[in-house]
């Protein structure tokens, strides 16, 4: 068994240089395909009012002392992918690992607050940057981050398969999920069908589903996904056939529709926050989690 010890970080960080997993140069944007600018549309008219504005909310008092870092997990187009690690300072010993992806604000402080809050539950939590270090702080400006990385799918998808490795390779996960919001739901998602062999499990929050059964057969790992009643962007009808397909194909998953809720209800920086939702989203996460990457069973309370 290896031991991590209080200079891991450093390890982990010497690990990873540039040139070490090359992500291949995607082509320039050429404009998106209709379903996907309708996508993009619907996602910022979802957020009509909605600021990324940080709340007491959003940095719970920490449950154990952690490690955190800024640090380069990979690269792509000739400069270094930089990421948020966060993982508990008593770990002796490794750990499960979690790609967390970011919503369509980008990989802001919100998000590092929960790749904070997943680490003090037991977990090595790389949050990745998939906006190339910038950070959106109006509508305006997120849709054109967001239109930007749909445009290039590829671009992400190696930057994905670059985060898995680096926990796979340099913080010896023994197993590996991914989790993340919004824009991250979806790309949580795509991680799962990128890496159905690789990926030990899935958790997306209102993100963009897939119906086709074709495209969903491959996927091999538990799912939870949790969607809100009143989100447009994502409509019940599509989360119902996504659960439906992945039903028929046997597949062990675990879709939730909250009452009442709209999009992003889980952020709790944003205007469209639910208590009650994202607490009870967020139980069942840690639940799911600890069962299929740990075994280690029920959840801890969560806010």
């Amino acid at each position: 068994m290896r031991t991590l010890h209080y200079s891991l970080l450093g390890l982990l960080i010497a690990a990873c240089q540039p040139g070490d997993s090359p992500a291949p140069a995607g082509p320039a944007a050429q404009g998106l395909e209709p379903q996907d600018e309708a996508f993009v549309e619907a996602t910022a008219i979802e957020h009509v009012g909605d600021a990324p504005t940080p709340s007491p909310m959003t940095e719970p008092a920490p449950t154990r002392p952690l490690l955190e870092q800024e640090l380069a997990y990979g690269e792509a187009q000739g400069q270094n992918l930089t990421g948020f690690l966060a993982m508990p300072e008593d770990a002796l010993e490794p750990l499960p690992g979690l790609v967390v992806i970011h919503e369509w604000w980008g990989l802001n402080d919100n998000i590092k607050a929960m790749t904070r809050r997943l680490a003090a539950e037991g977990y090595v939590a790389l949050a990745v940057d998939l906006y190339g270090g910038r950070v959106a702080e109006d509508i305006s400006g997120a849709q054109a981050l967001m239109a930007e990385i749909v445009s290039e799918p590829d671009i992400v998808r190696a930057n994905l398969r670059q985060a898995y490795d680096y926990l796979d390779r340099y913080a010896f996960a023994p197993s590996v999920g991914s989790i993340g919001w919004c824009l991250g739901g979806g790309w949580s998602l795509q991680a799962a069908l990128m890496l159905p062999d690789q990926l030990d499990a899935m958790v997306m929050y209102y993100g963009r589903v897939v119906t086709d059964e074709e495209i969903l057969e491959p996927l091999g790992m538990p799912m939870l996904g949790h969607f809100g009643e009143q989100d447009a962007s994502i409509p019940i009808l599509e989360v119902q056939n996504f659960r439906n397909a992945l039903v028929r194909q046997g597949k062990q998953a675990e879709i939730h529709i909250y009452s009442g809720a709209d999009h992003a209800f889980a952020n709790p920086s944003g205007g469209n926050y639910s208590p009650v939702a994202a607490t009870e989203s967020w139980e069942r996460t840690i639940e799911f989690l600890n069962t299929h990457l740990t075994g280690s069973g029920p959840a801890t309370p969560g806010l």
